[in-house]
């Protein structure tokens, strides 16, 4: 059997919670079942400062995955503040710069897809449910587990090409959307009522990003599976 490519999943962060009242690293265990499903080895990556370079030189792939916390003020186009970096940014800000950097195959699910596009100068919408006209309930009370709307995929797209279809349903659970979109992100799905749901930067070889939660999705044949199908794929050395 060919050597499985490791795939590296950021851990994401909590203050206190329910696990510990101290600092702790948390992640559902969805990311590393689909990533093994796929074919790779993942493996979780916590916020050690100085390791970005030697987690990229161990790395086949790389998974910024989703979580709920607060950009700095000028990722939604607000002047700077004095305001702390939540401390999951503060690392994965300079961990997805070095990845599309060295053109290491990258997919960004929910936050990370924002983290992708900040990457090359985008900004974000705060609150959808105040700043747009929604069409779509975007932050759903479904479970994940089931799909809430679909999403346009654009054809000749990268994502077009993984997933077979010009549209699907997916889940969500998200509060910010992309804003600001620059030239060298192309948007390549979209909501009904106009939200991005998608990006890929087709000056690196995988470099993708979709708002909603793919990991829950992981039947055979599934579109959504096809994401983390492709990504440990990119990851494998040629032949």
């Amino acid at each position: 059997m060919a050597k499985r490519p490791v795939i590296g999943i950021l851990l994401d962060y909590e203050a206190a919670g329910s696990f510990s009242k101290r600092p702790h690293y948390a992640l559902r265990t969805a990311y590393f079942d689909a990533v093994w499903r796929a074919g790779g080895l993942p493996m979780g990556l916590p916020y050690i400062e100085g390791a970005d370079t030697d987690y990229l030189d161990a790395l086949a792939g790389l998974i910024v995955p989703g979580g709920f916390y607060s950009f700095p003020a000028e990722a939604y186009g607000r002047p700077a503040d004095s305001q702390p970096v939540h401390p999951r940014h503060a690392f994965e800000r300079t961990l997805m710069a070095a990845a599309l950097e060295r053109d290491l195959p990258t997919l960004g699910i929910c936050a990370g897809m924002q983290v992708m596009a900040l990457a090359r100068g985008a900004t974000f919408w705060a609150d959808i449910r105040n700043e747009l006209d929604c069409a779509v309930d975007h932050l759903n009370e479904k479970p994940a587990e089931e799909t809430a709307h679909p999403v346009d995929i654009v054809p000749g797209s990268k994502l077009f090409d993984i997933v077979g279809k010009a549209r699907i349903e997916v889940n969500t659970a998200h509060n910010e959307a992309l804003r600001d979109v620059p030239r060298n992100v192309r948007v390549t799905a979209t909501a009904p009522d106009g939200v991005i749901e998608a990006i890929e930067l087709d000056d690196r070889r995988f470099a993708l990003g979709v708002q909603w939660h793919p990991e829950f999705f992981q039947a055979d044949g599934d579109p959504n599976f096809q994401l983390f199908k492709s990504l440990v794929a990119a990851g494998r050395p040629a032949a």
